[in-house]
């Protein structure tokens, strides 16, 4: 393994990447949630087009996500979290600019896929945290990167409503390129060296498209429920990500290795865990959101104010809960 950036960045440097990218992803999502009202009476959008407005953004983020995980591990972890980060940065930039919901949905896309490389980083940033900190430091670390995750959460909804009151929703995605800016300028000026896991190795294209396939297949089936084409589309998308699953168990180099879920139930079960937290984090902010504007009649900045209180909590405690995990088990806590 080129491990040279391990060996060429000081800690603080690896935590301070790894915070930034955790905290970038989900101020962005969370921002632009609490601005969906107010974008979706300039644009004239109904419900449907306002809803793909954040999808669009996450879709395109999970469905490339594994496959930019793969590249990055072949060709390079830096190289391409660089790469990413200038795509969101240039896609948030016209985001802003947009007039129309075909050009915000499209640049949304855009800037889910910088996304995907920029969240690829924040988990290899876990491999390297674990890597350049002692086990007694790694609890301490490990939930310092998470609470810059649920800092970002708690942040967006606050900022995003004082930015979409007072300087229009346009704003927060100027916002988002600035912070896209910050995040190159230290990367390129403190982050040493490249870092590859796989380097040599064939990248599995055919599996990569069966998973981005079946996954979008599945999301866009739901979107269009309880339509027939909505049905199909999610019986699609399971059986193109059922098709993944047998693909991965038999090619040499796999996008994916499922043989982790099978010889490791923590690593299956946690995985399970983030899924169902993530999925109800996400959720309720996208729809507390809509409620509290459209029925409560709420301005952008009451609504940010409201939406913060659970991921504040969560930024709050989760270094906590790292530094007790490096003293007891961390299964307890």
């Amino acid at each position: 393994m080129d491990d040279t950036v391990g060996n060429s960045t000081s800690k603080r440097v690896v935590l301070l990447v790894a915070t930034m990218a955790s905290f970038v992803f989900p101020f962005m999502a969370s921002a632009v949630n609490i601005a969906l009202p107010s974008l979706g009476k300039e644009l004239s959008l109904d419900a449907v087009t306002l809803g793909w407005i954040a999808t669009a953004y996450l879709l395109s983020s999970a469905a490339l996500l594994v496959p930019f995980g793969r590249i990055a591990d072949i060709y390079g972890r830096k190289k391409t979290f660089a790469c990413g980060i200038g795509i969101f940065t240039f896609s948030s930039l016209f985001s802003g600019l947009a007039n129309s919901a075909t050009m915000l949905i499209s640049f949304r896309v855009l800037q889910g896929i910088g996304g995907a490389m920029l969240a690829m980083l924040a988990g290899t940033a876990v491999a390297l945290l674990t890597t350049v900190f002692p086990a007694n430091e790694r609890g301490r670390v490990l939930g310092i990167n998470v609470a810059a995750t649920y800092l970002g959460l708690s942040l967006g909804p606050v900022l995003g409503g004082i930015l979409t009151q007072h300087l229009g929703w346009r704003s927060i995605f100027f916002l988002s390129a600035f912070l896209g800016l910050v995040v190159i300028g230290v990367v390129l000026w403190k982050l040493k060296g490249e870092w590859t896991g796989a380097k040599g190795e064939r990248f599995d294209i055919i599996g990569s498209v069966i998973y981005s396939l079946g996954l979008v297949a599945l999301v866009y089936g739901f979107t269009l429920l309880p339509a027939m084409p909505g049905v199909w589309l999610i019986v699609g998308g399971i059986i193109g990500l059922s098709a993944f699953i047998r693909w991965e168990m038999r090619t040499r180099s796999p996008v994916l290795d499922m043989k982790l879920f099978r010889n490791s139930k923590a690593f299956a079960f946690s995985n399970l865990a983030a899924l169902i937290n993530y999925s109800a984090t996400f959720a309720v902010a996208f729809l507390i959101s809509l409620y509290l504007q459209y029925v409560k009649g709420f301005n952008p900045q009451g609504a940010g104010l409201i939406l913060v209180a659970m991921p504040a909590m969560q930024a709050i405690f989760s270094p906590l809960a790292g530094r007790l995990s490096d003293k007891i088990e961390p299964r307890i806590p």
